[in-house]
């Protein structure tokens, strides 16, 4: 719980800062009077002034500003008013309002070039047995198939470093609705093969954690061995140990860990666990045990369960690039997740996506602290999407948002005239009820998947 709090704190003050400072820096450069600074809302806990700026630390870690000179907000003494954001050309105000977005996307360049240096250590994309009707199934792929590279026409191919760059290849493709060739071999390379997944038959536009079960990429090839036994389960009554390799149940070869686990659930008849005969082996001996799964309730349905963990670790690969590649891949990775965010929002607005994608403060808070313990390279390819997802967010033409200041100076270029008063009282209240309402989704959303319920 520390730690989660802290990566979270962590998060926000990064992406805060980086996002105001953006406002700041060229406001300064634009020859405007900063008054504050401030990381936060409410209550200030720490006060530092320099120059004609005051730097606060605030109490709500949830947000920050930049106040400037501005003669729609108090008197302007003469001999500033030629400093006042107000009095600004239109070029500079919207230079000014479009630098804290563009922070963000240029930090999220920056940290996935730097967890590229680092190295991620992620894992090979050698599949797991796919779920039976999915489409990589239907389409041949099996247990121990080595992605190598994807393909939308079949004659550019681009290169599949991990599970985790398949699964992102595959997202993008199934969200244009799009077949997606497949270069295919086997764990050693060999006998390669191409393999199309007819994405287009998806019915859906929304890829989650069920989507890809239903593609047949929810898994990853681990070998079928025993992890820790739990005392007084049915694996340790039977006398199965950490490390025992299963090699079938019921007379029907095993070949990896996730059908190992799918037969073992499947071992529960009206209600009832089954007697499961397994054959294992320990070292170089081969033993025949027999056990009766426990049952339990999960989503309805009644799953066998022998209390152990089932699944060795998973080949894994380091993903690393030199100092150009890393910008190059940062670069691509920035533009790719502010294209995908973008169309999310648009097929919510639409209806051709559900808003339980749309996720809050808890959710943000859970995984900072799951990626801070897997390593600096996790958190900061983490920090680097939130802060796309922040910058995107920002340029969204909502009144109270960057995007709605925008929105306002792009109808004062057309026009000639700023947008009337009357028209912004009215946008800002539309601006926050909508806003209110977002926020409203995200954080019930965040409390559904706290409880299971997502």
């Amino acid at each position: 719980m520390i730690t989660t709090v802290l990566a979270f704190l962590l998060t926000l003050g990064v992406l805060i800062v980086v996002h105001e400072y953006g406002h700041y820096r060229v406001a300064v450069a634009c020859g405007v009077k900063v008054l504050r600074f401030s990381v936060g809302f409410g209550r200030v806990l720490l006060r530092r002034q320099r120059g004609d700026t005051e730097f606060v630390l605030c109490a709500l870690p949830l947000g920050g500003y930049v106040r400037m000179l501005d003669e729609r907000e108090g008197v302007v003494p003469e001999a500033d008013r030629g400093r006042a954001f107000n009095n600004k050309s239109l070029l500079q105000r919207t230079a000014i309002v479009a630098a804290g977005p563009a922070a963000n996307l240029l930090l999220a360049v920056v940290l996935v070039a730097a967890s590229h240096w680092i190295g991620v250590d992620e894992p090979k994309a050698v599949l797991g047995t796919p779920a039976a009707g999915s489409l990589a199934a239907e389409a041949g792929l099996r247990s121990g198939d080595w992605v190598r590279a994807t393909s939308l026409d079949g004659e550019q191919w681009r290169d599949v470093e991990s599970m985790t760059d398949l699964r992102w290849q595959v997202t993008q493709a199934a969200l244009d609705g799009a077949p997606l060739q497949l270069m295919a071999s086997d764990r050693q390379g060999h006998a390669s093969r191409r393999v199309t997944l007819p994405l287009q038959n998806l019915g859906t536009r929304e890829v989650d954690a069920a989507t890809m079960k239903r593609i047949g990429l929810a898994t990853t090839f681990s070998e079928p061995l025993l992890g820790e036994v739990r005392p007084d389960g049915p694996a340790a009554a039977a006398g199965l140990m950490k490390g025992d390799r299963v090699l079938s149940i019921n007379g029907a070869a095993v070949v990896d860990a996730q059908q190992l686990r799918d037969r073992i659930r499947a071992g529960v008849v009206d209600g009832r666990g089954q007697v499961l005969r397994l054959v294992t082996e320990r070292g170089s001996t081969e033993r025949i045990v027999e056990l009766t799964p426990r049952v339990v309730e999960e989503g309805g349905l009644q799953l066998g369960r022998i209390d152990a963990f089932v699944g060795g670790p998973p080949e894994i690969v380091t993903v690393r690039r030199g100092p150009v590649d890393g910008v190059v891949r940062g670069v691509e990775r920035t533009w790719e997740v502010s294209a995908l965010t973008l169309r999310m929002i648009g097929r919510m607005l639409i209806g051709e996506a559900s808003v339980k994608n749309l996720s809050g403060p808890i959710t943000i808070a859970d995984v900072a602290g799951q990626s801070v313990q897997q390593g600096l390279a996790y958190y900061l390819g983490f920090l680097a999407l939130v802060s796309v997802s922040l910058g995107v967010l920002n340029l969204l033409p909502l009144p109270m948002l960057d995007g709605g200041h925008l929105m306002y100076y792009l109808f004062e270029g057309v026009t000639g005239r700023p947008v009337s008063e009357l028209w912004l009282a009215r946008l800002q209240r539309g601006g926050v009820a909508v806003l209110l309402m977002m926020m409203s989704v995200a954080l019930f959303n965040d409390v559904a998947r706290l409880l299971g319920l997502h």
